[in-house]
């Protein structure tokens, strides 16, 4: 897929912007804090119905302006699609697909495909595990809408589990509600466990392939899902482990207020020849592995809704050494390209034409022949 345009109002810096675009590579060239990253961020919203820079809409909306708008139309293999939102401060946005209106986020999902490298990307692996917790969850998510609404439901009856232990620390009288809620979590939390281990058991053979080639097979990368609840393929054996986890648990949670089990507290093992590189990698096989991980993550895409997604390169370039670069580029030929930077020597090999080479200074947006 790909997309064919872009309509900004009131949206971060711009007042309005409307962009005609390549199917093959985009890039916006010009100095930090000018707004190259707004239109990749304006991008991944109609994708995923939330910014990767904040939880909050209200930072979207140009200051001293109460609402702000967002459109692209894209090809598809068999058709085309839509999506539009309309953000207001303080208000639920507004959201339409192919015009028709919807209510839910997860019912914008599924639309426009999308996988962001930026360098917050390349610390995926060194970071806490919160950061590979949020890589399984948007892509899950983008694949199947059902993931995302039971992400969401589960960490709405997290946060009143949490309220409840708190009361049962002060008062014993509510543990009697207690069970109620433990399983909403085991129902909600087993089936989110389920589609991280397909999804990591998929993305791991995939990453390795492409980690093999980057390194010249000099380095055999593994990918596993690392559950605080331990479990194989049987859905009802996991609610019956997760259940038995929380009661011998329980004791501790009431004292410290909080839940410490479940998929909230999931991790994914990367290893390199065996070696765990969060501990123990260089910076630059760690880098490698997590170049391997977003570039499976398209790949994964393509196999499960036959589209290959578009791809957002938010000034990676320049962290990347001239090996990886060419790696990176090779390997997106059949991929929609969206690249900022702030240099465009870096990109000689990409052919892009000129007319899609964007000059963005102050928020205006103009082509510029280089």
């Amino acid at each position: 897929m790909y997309l064919k345009n872009l309509k900004l109002i009131n949206f971060r810096n711009y007042n309005q912007l409307e962009l005609e675009f390549h199917p093959k590579v985009n890039v916006f060239v010009g100095d930090n804090a000018q707004g190259k990253t707004n239109i990749v961020e304006a991008i991944y919203l109609t994708s995923m119905a939330k910014s990767f820079r904040t939880s909050k809409d209200r930072e979207l909306i140009k200051f001293d302006k109460e609402q702000a708008y967002v459109s692209v139309s894209a090809k598809k293999r068999y058709t085309d699609v839509e999506v539009a939102l309309k953000l207001t401060a303080n208000q639920k946005k507004q959201m339409k697909v192919n015009k028709v209106s919807i209510t839910k986020n997860s019912e914008i999902l599924n639309n426009i495909y999308v996988v962001i490298f930026s360098p917050e990307d390349l610390k995926l692996i060194k970071e806490g595990p919160s950061e590979r917790r949020k890589f399984m969850d948007n892509e899950i998510s983008q694949m199947k809408p059902s993931y995302y609404h039971n992400l969401s439901q589960y960490q709405k009856v997290l946060l009143q589990r949490n309220h409840l232990l708190k009361k049962i620390y002060r008062d014993e009288k509510y543990k009697d509600t207690l069970d109620i809620w433990n399983e909403k979590l085991i129902e909600l939390g087993s089936k989110i466990m389920m589609e991280r281990s397909k999804f990591i058991t998929r993305i791991s053979p995939l990453s390795r392939l492409i980690h093999r080639k980057i390194t010249e097979n000099k380095e055999n990368l593994e990918v596993k899902y690392a559950s605080n609840v331990p479990f194989d393929d049987d859905i009802e054996v996991l609610k019956s482990t997760f259940r038995k986890k929380l009661e011998e648990s329980l004791s501790v949670e009431i004292k410290r207020g909080t839940t410490t089990v479940g998929p909230h507290k999931d991790d994914i093992g990367v290893f390199v020849n065996k070696i765990d590189i969060r501990s123990f990698g260089s910076q630059g096989q760690q880098r490698t592995s997590a170049l391997s991980l977003k570039l499976a993550e398209i790949e994964l895409v393509k196999a499960e809704t036959s589209e290959y997604p578009i791809l957002l390169l938010d000034d990676v370039m320049s962290e990347l050494d001239i090996n990886r670069q060419k790696f990176l580029i090779k390997s997106l030929r059949d991929v929609q390209l969206f690249i900022t930077t702030t240099e465009i020597h870096c990109l000689d090999e990409l052919n892009v034409e000129s007319e899609y080479i964007f000059k963005v200074h102050e928020a205006t947006v103009t082509n510029k022949k280089y």
